[in-house]
C-alpha cells in the first residue's frame, strides 16, 4: 500500500506489511527466482539442498528437511516417531489448529494442558498430572515467538520416557537460555508462511532433528513413503518445498537476526508507550528467554469492542486466537467443555495483537498506542 493515496489508506496501519520487506530483498529475490525458472529444476533441487544446510547451521542442528508447510512438519514429525492410534500427545489449546490437527490426523489424541497466563505457553507445572500410560509425547508451542520453558519440559519427558516435538512455527530464531528453540526436543517444526518472521512467498515448512534415523524417515515420508524412487515402503505424502520458495528463503535467511532484533526493539517501544496505562497489560518476557515477537499481544477487557474500534480507526489489530481449541467443534468429541482450562479460556477473551513487523516506524507505533489507549479509556468510561 502506498501511503497517501487517499484518506482511508493514509490512516491504515496493517498488522503486517509484506510489501515493505520486499523493498529490502525484492531485487535479489527476483534474480534468484529467474535463475530457478531458467534452470528447469523446480522440485527438490539445489536451492532445497543448500537451504537445508544453511538453516541447519543457523539453528544449530545436524539435519533439516524442507517441507510444504509447518502443518506438514508437525504431521510428519508425529509419523516419524510412530505416534498414532491409541496414543496421547500432551499439548496446549491456546494455539492455531494445525498443532492439534496434526495429532488427530495420525490417529492420536490431543491432551490439553492449561497455559501460564504470563507467557500464553503451556504451564509446565501442570504437565505431569496429565501423563497416562498412553502418553507418547509432549508438543509445546512457542506461541507469539515466546519460548516455552524447555528445560522443565525436557526434564519431565526424560523422567517419563516421552518424545518432545517443538512447534516453532512462530518462533524462528527465538532462544531459551541461549539455545535456539527447536533444538531441545526430538524434532522441531517450522512454518515459512508469508506472515512469519521468516516467510516465503507461498507455503513452506521445515522439520529439524539431530537424529539421522528420524531425518531419513521424514525425507521418505515427504516423498510418498519411499527413500528410493518408485520404491514405497509405507503410505507417505507429497510434501516438497518447491525450488522457487527455497530460493527466496535463502535470500531472506541472512536478514532474520536483524529482523528479529528490530521486532524486539519495536516491542520495547510499545512497552514504553503503554507504561502505566490503566487497563492495558503488555507482554511479559521471562528471564533467560529471547522472544522474537511474531506477535505483540496485549491484554484488554472489552477486547471485542476495542478490536472493532481499532479496525474502524485504521489499526490492523488481530485476535490470535478467539476460541480455544478444546471448545472448537473439531475437538468436540474429546468431551471438554467450558471451565476445563481456566487460564486458556480467560485469556482468549483478552488477547489482542497489534501491528508488528520489522519495518514498522516509531510514528506508526505511536499512532497505534495512542489509538489503543483512547479506545480503552472510552470503553472504561462506558462501563
Amino acid at each position: 500500500m502506498e501511503y497517501g493515496e487517499n484518506k482511508k489508506e493514509e490512516r491504515m496501519i496493517p498488522i503486517i506489511d509484506s510489501k515493505r520487506q520486499y523493498e529490502t530483498i525484492g531485487k535479489e529475490a527476483e534474480e534468484k527466482v529467474i535463475e530457478v525458472m531458467r534452470s528447469g529444476q523446480y522440485i527438490l533441487g539445489t536451492n532445497n539442498k543448500m537451504f537445508e544446510e544453511e538453516i541447519s547451521k543457523y539453528i544449530g542442528v545436524k539435519y533439516a528437511v524442507c517441507l510444504n508447510s509447518g502443518t506438514d512438519a508437525l504431521h510428519l514429525a508425529l509419523r516419524a516417531l510412530r505416534i498414532g492410534k491409541g496414543d496421547e500427545v500432551i499439548t496446549t489449546a491456546f494455539t492455531f489448529v494445525a498443532t492439534t490437527e496434526s495429532i488427530e490426523i495420525v490417529g492420536a489424541t490431543p491432551v490439553f494442558v492449561d497455559i501460564d497466563e504470563n507467557t500464553f505457553n503451556i504451564d509446565v507445572n501442570k504437565i505431569e498430572e496429565k501423563i497416562t500410560p498412553k502418553t507418547k509425547a509432549i508438543l509445546p508451542v512457542h506461541l507469539y515467538g515466546q519460548p516455552a520453558q524447555m528445560d522443565k519440559i525436557m526434564e519431565i519427558a526424560k523422567k517419563h520416557n516421552l518424545y518432545v516435538i517443538e512447534d516453532c512455527c512462530q518462533a524462528i530464531g527465538a532462544q531459551y537460555k541461549g539455545q535456539k528453540v527447536g533444538t531441545f526436543g526430538d524434532i522441531g517444526c517450522y512454518s515459512f508462511y508469508p506472515t512469519k518472521n521468516l516467510g516465503t512467498m507461498g507455503d513452506g515448512g521445515l522439520a529439524i532433528t539431530n537424529n539421522e534415523e528420524l531425518k531419513n524417515r521424514i525425507i521418505a515420508l515427504r516423498n510418498h513413503g519411499g527413500a528410493i524412487r518408485y520404491h514405497h515402503d509405507e503410505i507417505g505424502v507429497n510434501s516438497r518445498l518447491d525450488e522457487i520458495q527455497a530460493a527466496i528463503l535463502r535470500v531472506k535467511l541472512p536478514y532474520i537476526d536483524n529482523w528479529n532484533k528490530l521486532r524486539r526493539e519495536h516491542a520495547a517501544y510499545y512497552n514504553e508507550l503503554f507504561k502505566g496505562q490503566e487497563g492495558i497489560e503488555t507482554p511479559k518476557e521471562l528471564i533467560d528467554t529471547y522472544c522474537v515477537y511474531h506477535q505483540y499481544t496485549i491484554k484488554v477487557k472489552n477486547r471485542d469492542t476495542i478490536h472493532k474500534m481499532l479496525q474502524e480507526r485504521g489499526i490492523g489489530a488481530m485476535i490470535y486466537y478467539p476460541i480455544p481449541l478444546h471448545l472448537q467443534k473439531v475437538h468436540r468429541h474429546l468431551g471438554l467443555g467450558e471451565g476445563t482450562l481456566l487460564n486458556t479460556e480467560k485469556n482468549t477473551k483478552l488477547v489482542l495483537s497489534l501491528p508488528m513487523f520489522a519495518e514498522i516506524t516509531k510514528q506508526e507505533q505511536e499512532t497505534v498506542a495512542k489509538t489503543v489507549i483512547e479506545c480503552v479509556k472510552e470503553t472504561m468510561a462506558l462501563a
